[in-house]
């Protein structure tokens, strides 16, 4: 046989070659590699008084090595396997220029595989750079938290807000001044403000309460359960207002897009400004929100902060959504010991108390696990008293528009775990439902729901005037 009959061989494949190739070059490089894939979905900077957010989102989990310098203050972040994005360019103009706490943000490519991102600082600060999992509608988050090295006392920002807008304008013919305080006083502010009040006429009651309200409040002890007995409480009354979610968390989003973070911050905004212009018995009430923009608060802060003011009432306001939109009404939430009311409500106090998962919780940080087990201290005077500030206010709710239900219902809502002021969640209404999200989307509406509340907050306080504060702060 010739060679020409021989039948001819195929030729090796050279793509099975180079597919051994490419498995091998895979190997040797390893996740690193592969980790260089990662794409940056978005970027966000959320700025507060109380601290500043910086959080990159991406497809693939980050790892970050922080370098802290104290002088100038900054932080530096490099972030290995990926290369500098238009993405991460965008975090430069993210940075407003009234944020309290970041000057500015540099971004540059430190390294083959390494970015390299500073952030200025306006102050000394207690960074903190973490990573959360996917959640939600969230892929993977490297978040840094720029706390500053001197932190917010929410009571002293009460005061202070309080004094300015009490310091009475220039004199004018015929107007007098208020007495400064005496040099001897002891320097306790919070003391020192109730004095300042002991002395200054408030401002008229509006609106008006639905029950009479009585003229003296009587002082009792300040214990949980306590009730007044002897003579007129001689202080500011505080009401905590509590909207929602926030920043990274926009809670239940309405099907055109009504995000229930925007809603309910309006709904307190509105309610502060009542609250700030109303007296009970004399006594001025004092509004203090738990946050004052668009930054997530972790749960257990959210109640931490009410304490630290003395807070005589925390009311956390919400917009309820559910599976279907059919659901529809307003409901009024009080904490359970012993398991919650209904199926209904064991299920929205699940949803809510995941806040602080998708809000980004750092759950390496300590002081939040401590702060969550000491604030889980029910009393059941503090839920009795719960109760009847909830029956007041959903009995108001109720004149305005449709209830969910017709009772205060009860869960284990990690929100109002404070033992001793009497707390309540207000859903109000359902945002899921096309015909209640275009209503709580509304000014009008906006405006009764703030004036419902007022009304239900004043006449809790017919009833039940406020104890005597401690002065210590």
């Amino acid at each position: 046989m010739t060679a020409d009959a021989h039948p001819a061989r195929p030729p090796r494949s050279p793509s099975r070659r180079s597919l051994l190739q490419a498995g091998s070059l895979v190997l040797l490089l390893g996740t690193q590699q592969i980790a260089r894939g990662a794409s940056i979905l978005a970027v966000r900077v959320w700025p507060a008084p109380e601290y500043s957010r910086v959080t990159i989102e991406s497809d693939t989990k980050l790892v970050a090595k922080q370098f802290f310098v104290t002088t100038p203050p900054r932080l530096a972040v490099d972030i290995e396997g990926i290369d500098l994005s238009p993405e991460l360019r965008e975090l430069v103009a993210k940075v407003k220029p009234d944020d309290p706490n970041i000057a500015g943000i540099r971004v540059g490519q430190n390294a083959p595989g390494v970015v390299r991102l500073v952030v200025d600082l306006k102050q000394a600060a207690q960074p903190q750079v973490f990573t959360l999992p996917p959640i939600a509608a969230y892929q993977h988050r490297l978040v840094f938290d720029l706390y500053p090295a001197e932190p917010v006392d929410p009571l002293e920002a009460l005061i202070a807000e309080r004094l300015r807008d009490t310091t009475p304008a220039a004199p004018t013919a015929g107007a007098t001044t208020a007495q400064p305080a005496k040099p001897h006083e002891p320097a306790d502010p919070l003391g020192d403000l109730i004095a300042q009040h002991a002395h200054r006429p408030g401002p008229s009651a509006t609106p008006a309460p639905a029950e009479p309200t009585p003229a003296a409040p009587p002082v009792a002890a300040n214990r949980p359960g306590g009730r007044a007995t002897a003579t007129q409480t001689d202080r500011i009354i505080i009401v905590a207002l509590d909207p929602g979610h926030g920043g990274e968390d926009p809670g239940a989003i309405g099907p055109a897009g009504t995000r229930e973070k925007d809603v309910v911050l309006r709904v307190a905004h509105l309610l502060r400004d009542r609250i700030n212009a109303t007296t009970v018995g004399g006594n001025p009430m004092r509004a203090f929100l738990t946050r004052d923009g668009d930054y997530f608060v972790p749960l257990g802060t959210r109640v931490e902060k009410a304490r630290r003011v003395q807070a005589d009432l925390f009311v956390s306001i919400h917009a309820d959504a559910f599976t279907t939109p059919a659901a529809r009404g307003a409901s009024v939430f009080a904490l359970s010991q012993s398991g919650a009311s209904s199926t209904a409500a064991r299920w929205l106090a699940n949803k809510e108390n995941q806040a602080d998962l998708v809000g980004g919780l750092n759950v390496q940080s300590k002081d939040r696990h401590v702060q969550r087990a000491l604030l889980d201290m029910s009393t059941t005077a503090q839920i009795n008293d719960s109760l009847a500030l909830g029956t007041v206010l959903l009995g108001e709710i109720g004149n305005i528009g449709r209830l969910h239900k017709p009772r205060v219902e009860q869960a284990g809502f990690a929100v109002l775990k404070a033992p001793d002021i009497p707390s309540v969640l207000v859903e109000t209404a359902f945002i899921s439902n096309p015909e209640e999200e275009a209503r709580l989307r509304s000014s009008a509406y906006q405006q009764q729901l703030a004036d419902a509340l007022m009304r239900g907050i004043t006449r809790y306080f017919a009833k039940n005037p406020p104890l005597a504060r401690s002065r210590s702060v």
